[in-house]
């Protein structure tokens, strides 16, 4: 500014000295708005390019986020193309192995219905063969009939009707003789033993005896504290409840009841081991497969350790003693055996209470009686039983441990279908082992049920390489646990079609019976 009022001074307007600085300071004022103008246009035409170059710079960086998108998404669409071919692949074999089991099944039993109905067709032209042949024969022997009755009419010189009441009274009059012969040697018999008549009468009227008592269920409830552990049991995707039913071959049944679990199972056996694992996992509060197995495995062992205990209590109920330690196991699995609804160890404690009674009654061995009793369905709790009846069982594995041969003898004569002589102890343990089973309300007809089940699960074990089955959910499904070493996965498919057949021709059963088939492959390690 000094400097162009300097200039400004410097120059002689020609006019007064006011003049001359109004001028100058004009002359000032447009020089800096020239200036400033100046300026501005350069300041504004570099903030103009900085805003270009940064436009142009996100315009770049937005076109390679766009292209780096477009990649990521091509690959994403790419990998869920070739998951859904794998599993669209997946998914049309196992249709297509279902459609060929399916087909083979349908061949199978049209084969079955052509055979029987050849066999059919055979019987049905035998059957009207051999009606034929009767009626012809029917025919040749009333004719025969008729001409021998015609003849002895001849040579009897009497009718039929005459010689019918001739023979029917002369049969009466011997059948009054021998009538009268037979009363005179029963009072004889009677007034020779009456003593040992007397004793016969009183058991046969002891075995017609009945009292009442109901009969167990097939389910058992577990407590459990809330009903988030119901989810906890269930597992993600239903992992805890299959693994839990596969170990255990018993039925969980988690409906809307609020703090129980039901286990449904025919065998209580496995019932009361799955309450035991159930319990434990419960307190421990870890659900998952493999705390399972361990929880199944540590439930198995106490309940086999329970046997022991269980036998023992069972004859000090009783009032028998002197029983070694492997009797009383065998006794003890009696507590979770049922015949026909009715607890085996309860009953046989009852027979040998009852058979107590009825030797202090008549004056026999009190002690010996009430040890046949209970040790009468000892059989039925033999591991390696098989179809050997109980009563012949049970008497071998109680002369293989040293008891005496009166009890062995009553034990294998208890029941009337052996045809043995068990003497006096025999007899007093068939009419209290009668009064115990007969009793209203005492047994029911599962039995029935329970055997089929039974020979269900046998059909499966008898196939080769097959380590556990279990038919669950009242036998409409059969899960069959295989060794992997032995039976490869297109030979498990195999044995489930065979196991099928073998169900289909040994049973009858309404409905459908599902099988399967679990081979599982573990390998284990451990560091250190």
């Amino acid at each position: 500014m000094s400097f162009f009022v300097l200039a400004a001074d410097s120059v002689n307007w020609g006019y007064p000295s006011e003049w001359e600085d109004f001028l100058a300071y004009i002359l000032f004022v447009g020089a800096g708005l020239c200036i400033g103008y100046a300026l501005r246009g350069l300041v504004g035409r570099w903030q103009a390019e900085t805003i270009e170059r940064k436009m142009r710079l996100r315009e770049e960086a937005a076109d390679q986020e766009v292209k780096t998108r477009l990649k990521e998404a091509d690959v994403q669409a790419r990998s869920i193309v070739l998951k859904a071919r794998e599993d669209f692949e997946k998914t049309a074999r196992e249709r297509n192995a279902e459609m060929q089991a399916a087909e083979d099944r349908l061949n199978a039993r049209a084969e079955n219905l052509d055979t029987r109905s050849a066999e059919i067709d055979a019987r049905e032209r035998a059957a009207a063969a051999a009606a034929a042949a009767a009626a012809k024969a029917a025919d040749d022997a009333g004719a025969a009939r008729r001409d021998a009755d015609a003849r002895l009419e001849g040579l009897a010189g009497m009718t039929r009707d005459e010689a019918a009441q001739r023979v029917l009274a002369r049969a009466e009059e011997e059948t009054r003789e021998e009538a009268a012969a037979v009363v005179r040697q029963i009072q004889e018999d009677a007034r020779n033993g009456a003593e040992a008549a007397a004793r016969n009468i009183i058991v046969d009227a002891i075995g017609h005896c009945a009292i009442a008592q109901p009969s167990p269920s097939v389910t058992t409830v577990v407590q459990i504290p809330d009903d988030d552990m119901k989810g906890r049991i269930i597992g993600r995707d239903g992992r805890n409840i299959r693994t839990f039913e596969g170990a255990t071959g018993v039925t969980v049944i988690l409906d809307d009841s609020p703090g129980i679990v039901v286990l449904s199972c025919f065998d209580a056996v496995r019932r009361e081991t799955a309450r035991r694992a159930l319990e434990a996992l419960i307190a421990d509060g870890r659900i998952h497969p493999a705390r399972i197995e361990d929880a199944v495995q540590d439930a198995a062992a106490a309940v086999e350790s329970a046997h022991l205990d269980e036998g023992a209590a069972a004859a000090a109920e009783a009032r028998v003693t002197g029983l070694p330690d492997s009797i009383l196991r065998a006794l003890g699995m009696l507590r979770f055996k049922y015949s026909w609804g009715q607890n085996a160890l309860r009953h046989s404690v009852e027979v040998a209470v009852l058979a107590g009674k009825f030797a202090s009654e008549l004056g026999i061995d009190a002690a010996k009686a009430r040890r046949a009793g209970l040790l009468h369905d000892i059989g039925k709790g033999l591991p390696d039983l098989n179809s050997a009846p109980h009563a012949a069982a049970g008497a071998a594995f109680l002369k293989a441990e040293g008891e005496a041969e009166d009890i062995t003898l009553a034990v294998a004569a208890h029941h009337p279908e052996a045809h043995l002589n068990g003497g006096v102890l025999g007899t007093l343990c068939a009419a209290a082992d009668a009064i115990s089973a007969a009793r209203p309300g005492a047994r029911n007809e599962s039995e029935v049920y329970a055997e089929r089940l039974e020979r269900i699960e046998a059909i499966a074990m008898a196939e080769p390489g097959v380590e556990k089955a279990f038919a669950v959910q009242a036998g409409r499904d059969v899960r069959v646990i295989v060794n992997p070493e032995k039976i490869s996965d297109a030979d498990a498919q195999l044995l489930a079609q065979k196991v099928c057949r073998g169900i289909s021709a040994s049973l009858r059963f309404p409905g459908r019976i599902r099988v399967t088939v679990v081979r599982e492959t573990r390998h284990v390690e451990y560091a250190g």
